[in-house]
């Protein structure tokens, strides 16, 4: 399907592995320009750009900001125009997770995560904007969490952070509305990553479960279809609002979900 994203130019945070990969790598199929951001071995990620952009035939850059710095978020942003000579897609992805119950959460954890889950979209949206408006045209696209509508105990900080980001969105959505920018919202339910399959294992392992009932009765308990979310289908959904035809939607929250929210 051609989106007609041909020639335009995104950052995509967290984008070295798992989800924020994923959609790079969709963002790069469809032609556009991709800054890559996140961690891991350098030796690796650079191994992972070259491939991509290989692969695409499309720009592919790395900037390695740390989503707890609002400098480097904002060089980031500065460096994917300077290098790409513009900036349509923003897609705040980048986040970590961290289970404890609120009194004995620790609070290095709790500013971490709230730093690189909600923060940093601040951050990146910040120093977004101005390009945008420049070009008059701009998507921002912020992957929340099923999390972000509905709560679950022990991870007060990563709901919390997710809650936040939605609200986010929306006060974004109304002061950018007239100005060709839209920015919404993805709420994924549980997408299968590497990391979930080390949940999986690791569980299977401590609990004495078969590896089919930790995927059915833990991991996607909260979820109806029990089934993941996939790659493909979180991708379509990015695509179609970095479109022209998502240019109506502006300041939703897209719950993909199989059904966790409905409730």
């Amino acid at each position: 399907m051609d989106y007609g994203l041909k020639g335009q130019a995104a950052i995509v945070t967290g984008s070295t592995s798992g989800i924020g990969h994923a959609i790079a790598q969709a963002l790069a199929e469809a032609g556009v320009d991709v800054v890559l951001n996140g961690l891991g071995d350098p030796v690796a990620i650079e191994a992972t750009r070259s491939q991509l952009e290989q692969a695409t035939g499309v720009r592919v850059r790395y900037h390695g900001a740390d989503m707890t710095r609002g400098d480097e978020i904002a060089d980031m942003v500065a460096f994917a125009q300077g290098e790409l000579g513009r900036l349509d897609i923003l897609v705040n992805n980048a986040g970590i997770q961290f289970v404890s119950p609120i009194d004995q959460f620790p609070t290095d954890k709790w500013d971490q995560i709230i730093a690189i889950n909600l923060t940093s979209n601040f951050h990146a949206i910040r120093a977004a904007l101005p390009i945008m408006k420049g070009q008059k045209h701009g998507r921002i696209i912020n992957i929340a969490s099923a999390h972000g509508l509905v709560a679950s105990p022990f991870k007060g900080a990563y709901v919390a952070a997710k809650h936040g980001v939605l609200g986010l969105t929306k006060t974004v959505a109304l002061e950018i509305a007239e100005a060709g920018i839209t920015c919404n919202a993805i709420c994924p339910g549980y997408v299968h990553t590497p990391l979930v399959d080390g949940q999986i294992k690791d569980t299977a392992k401590a609990r004495g479960m078969s590896e089919e009932a930790v995927v059915r009765d833990v991991i996607l308990a909260a979820q109806p279809s029990k089934q993941f979310i996939s790659f493909d289908q979180l991708n379509g959904m990015v695509l179609y609002l970095a479109s022209a035809a998502g240019g109506g939607v502006n300041g939703a929250h897209l719950s993909i979900d199989g059904g966790w929210t409905a409730g």
